[in-house]
């Protein structure tokens, strides 16, 4: 089946046929049933651009997390409180008083791997200016809290150890709440926002970091933990300055493993947690939601793509079915060009051939529609727009093989027609 490449098949006159001129006539055939060719086309387009789409999608998708989480830090490891229960019910993480400040000061001066902690408290209030108001989320935090969640103030500054101490009321807005409240384009440094009809003073602006998930992370706003914890929350922990969450910096991400060791330890002794007592509060490592979900992204795209790929095998059925409908509609025209003097192998190179130029052609125009879908969904939802090449070339190197396995079985059938037999059929 590979005669084709070649370049020429021999008739009666001894003159030798190149494969440019084999290559016309294929084409010539199938321009005379555009149609018929379109929809021989179709499944081969569908096939490709969906494995091409697909895959781009998935890797845009893939790094978009990817850059988010690293936004973040990945060296980081955040510890949740524990969940409370109220009967047979389990709440969620985070909802019971089982970690403090104090613990967080503990890790900071007792866990080796640790280079920076930061506590914060965290709860959903309403915040009122100038009758615009606005559900949010309020952060209670440190002043490590800047440089461990590497978010920093883009307008105005962050609180001070003194005004921390003084447990003063000050706020750091996030950009979605400055665009709820104040108007486009005002100074709203030094203005008064009212938290559970408390005042405070907007002394900064968050830059901006977007969405992870449902949830927007510009859509808060920063407080100092003493005032949280003073006068908004009231300290329920049995002892000390009750938390949601404790961030832990490592100096690496190597040493991330080492610090959540010494972590998971030292609050198992400081909370009299001893076998086979379960853990009263909750890690998570940054890294490994990383590499979790780079994992399941990839196991997705594989199995999304392998049922695109099915779409290929239904086009070269259908390459497959519309050659050997040409086959017999051709058998006249076959009977000629053999009573001229064509071999069977010319015969054969001629309906390869047609196979061949309806995948390729289906190929490229599927190679380029996958890359317009990614493209398309990549501006829509804002992620990366990747394309990998690799993809497209396995994605023309499947319509190619396709058009060939489908164009074998026809082409051969065509060429061992007798001429007689097929010069007799109407």
């Amino acid at each position: 089946m590979f005669k084709i490449f070649k370049g020429f098949y021999k008739v009666k006159n001894t003159r030798t046929v190149p494969l440019l001129e084999i290559l016309s006539m294929a084409v010539e055939t199938l321009w005379n049933n555009k149609l018929r060719t379109g929809l021989t086309m179709l499944g081969v387009i569908i096939g490709i651009s969906s494995v091409i789409a697909i895959t781009s999608v998935g890797q845009g998708v893939q790094k978009n997390v990817e850059q988010e989480i690293q936004a973040l830090g990945t060296d980081v490891i955040q510890i949740l409180a524990g969940a409370a229960r109220s009967g047979n019910v389990r709440q969620g993480i985070g909802s019971s008083s089982t970690l403090t400040w104090e613990d967080a000061k503990a890790i900071a001066t007792q866990a080796p791997s640790a280079q920076m902690v930061s506590a914060y408290l965290q709860r959903n209030a309403q915040v009122v200016y100038a009758g615009q108001n606005t559900s949010t989320t309020i952060y209670g935090t440190d002043l490590n809290y800047p440089e461990v969640r590497n978010t920093h103030t883009q307008q105005g500054r962050y609180f001070t150890q003194s005004e921390l101490d003084d447990a003063a009321q000050l706020a750091i807005i996030g950009p979605t709440v400055q665009k709820t409240l104040f108007a486009q384009g005002a100074n709203v440094i030094g203005e008064r926002i009212r938290i559970q009809r408390e005042a405070y003073e907007v002394i900064g602006v968050m830059e901006p970091k977007g969405a992870q998930g449902p949830m927007d992370r510009d859509d808060q706003i920063f407080i100092p933990l003493t005032t949280m914890s003073g006068r908004l929350v009231g300290n329920n922990a049995l002892v000390g300055v009750s938390v949601s969450g404790i961030l832990v910096k490592g100096a690496n991400p190597e040493q991330l493993e080492a610090a959540q060791f010494q972590v998971t330890n030292l609050l198992r002794l400081r909370h009299n947690i001893y076998p086979p007592q379960a853990d009263d509060f909750r890690l998570t490592n940054q890294a490994d939601i990383v590499s979790t979900f780079t994992n399941v992204v990839g196991l997705f795209t594989v199995m999304v793509v392998a049922i695109a790929g099915i779409s290929l095998v239904v086009g070269g059925i259908g390459i497959a079915n519309i050659m050997l409908v040409s086959v017999v509609e051709r058998t006249r025209e076959i009977g000629i060009r053999k009573a001229v003097g064509a071999t069977n192998s010319a015969i054969l190179n001629q309906f390869l051939a047609e196979a061949i130029v309806i995948s390729i052609v289906g190929g490229g125009i599927g190679v380029g529609t996958g890359i317009l879908i990614a493209f398309v969904s990549a501006s829509i939802f804002k992620f990366p727009f990747i394309i990998s090449f690799l993809s497209i070339i396995a994605g023309f190197g499947l319509s190619l093989t396709v058009g060939l396995l489908a164009g074998v079985i026809p082409a051969r059938n065509a060429s061992k027609l007798d001429p007689i037999t097929a010069l007799r059929s109407d």
